[in-house]
């Protein structure tokens, strides 16, 4: 008795297991529309001369706390931090420019410049799940090396627009600023430090935190308490040297002159420490409040940070997950997933014909159709149905009467047309149909 009660546990204890919060199964049919998706991405970005980077989801978390910065939320409050079985500390990456530049110094990537690299994968940070926010999300991005100038921050942006166009998303708009350099930030960081500490009171509770730890954060807060406050604070652009006003000047005409608007917000700041000069985000209303869904920028010290040689560079990151909604609301992802469907269903009626018909469908894969067969021996109405659900073009039917003639009979499913065909011609026949 004590053994049946205890294995009934044990199976209700799995039955309601489920994914950790802030995280989610991506499943059959929506994983074709990653597949497309990433589809996409390699193609955009090799057409913009990137090559793609893979680096591990867990880093030394000194890579993160160097160059993210103490005092952010992100290494203060979100990074998934732990000690391995060596007594090192471990981070899961919450981001993945850092990352990239480390893997870029331990394999003397910088040696030959520009360096132009992609990548797309898994980052993890502890916040609050919201719409199109989770603490497992999906991001790609691209880091450019080595230029300078602001042909190379035009080139990035133009990718990411590049990359919403092509997965269908139409309902954007650009936001670009300066941050200024190391010689003319510090002045306006300590201009706005002042004007901030004499409205404290009025600031919010994440404000006024934020105001000791990392005050630029406040310029991007959405509570209405700091924007009443935001509305007088100093700007930007007041304190910009020189180069740094030529280089955002030269950034807006680029820009024109490629036929991409952009809107000039002094309040966007971008969450890391390492940038510099050009920051910009990409927003969506149809993401409701939290509606970037993407942003990137210039970081000229960040390689130098890491203890590389001085190098400057600029890049953009992009969830994943938020242009996956983004696009179904437009209808382009369920358009994209009909790229990927099943082309041939294989029939089988009985064993022996299943063992005749598996030699045939790898010869029908080989000649690059998606083909599947039915292996639970299922009545013909319901393979038939359940080919028909799938998206599947023709059927490959075989049971006694074909077996014996040494044929099969292919169905178009549109149609309901039949035409028998021998053992050895099926995949040829397919072949020029589906052609």
């Amino acid at each position: 008795m004590y053994g049946r009660r205890a294995e009934a546990r044990r199976i209700a204890t799995v039955k309601n297991l489920t994914a950790p919060r802030g995280t989610f199964d991506i499943l059959p049919p929506e994983s074709s529309q990653w597949q497309v998706l990433e589809r996409i991405i390699d193609e955009v970005c090799a057409r913009f001369g990137y090559r793609e980077i893979r680096t591990p989801i867990f880093e030394s978390s000194e890579v993160f706390v160097r160059t993210i910065g103490v005092g952010t939320d992100i290494v203060d409050k979100e990074m998934y931090t732990f000690i391995d079985r060596g007594g090192r500390s471990i981070s899961l990456r919450p981001e993945m420019t850092a990352p990239v530049v480390r893997a870029a110094l331990a394999h003397n990537l910088l040696q030959t410049l520009p360096l132009k690299l992609y990548y797309r994968g898994p980052i993890f940070r502890y916040e609050r799940p919201q719409k199109g926010r989770y603490r497992q999300a999906h991001q790609w991005g691209v880091e450019c090396f080595g230029a300078a100038g602001p042909e190379a921050d035009a080139e990035i942006i133009a990718l990411s627009l590049e990359m919403m166009r092509a997965v269908g998303i139409v309902d954007y708009r650009l936001e670009i600023n300066s941050l200024g350099c190391a010689q003319c930030a510090p002045a306006f960081r300590e201009a706005l430090v002042a004007y901030l500490s004499e409205q404290a009171a009025a600031l919010s509770e994440t404000s006024r935190e934020r105001l000791q730890r990392n005050p630029l954060r406040i310029l991007d807060s959405k509570d209405d308490l700091d924007r009443a406050v935001l509305a007088g604070a100093p700007t930007m652009e007041r304190f910009l040297c020189e180069s740094c006003q030529q280089h955002f000047a030269d950034l807006r005409f680029l820009l024109e002159s490629m036929g991409i608007r952009a809107l000039h917000n002094p309040h966007i700041v971008r969450g890391l420490d390492y940038y510099t000069r050009t920051v910009f985000e990409i927003h969506s209303v149809a993401l409701g409040a939290q509606d970037s869904v993407c942003g990137g920028g210039r970081y000229d010290g960040l390689v130098q940070a890491m203890g590389g040689p001085p190098t400057p560079g600029v890049g953009v990151a992009m969830g994943m997950d938020r242009m996956l909604m983004l696009s179904r609301s437009s209808g382009a992802a369920a358009e994209q997933d009909g790229q990927t469907r099943l082309q041939v269903a294989f029939v089988a009626l009985d064993d022996e014909s299943a063992r005749l018909l598996v030699p045939v469908l790898q010869a029908v894969r080989a000649r690059g159709i998606a083909a599947d067969m039915d292996y639970l021996r299922r009545k013909l109405e319901r393979q038939l149905r359940a080919a028909g659900e799938s998206g599947a073009r023709f059927a490959v039917i075989m049971g006694e009467d074909e077996r014996t003639a040494g044929d099969v009979t292919i169905q178009d499913l549109a149609t309901r047309a039949r035409v028998r065909v021998g053992l050895t011609r099926v995949d040829a026949e397919l072949a020029q149909r589906l052609a």
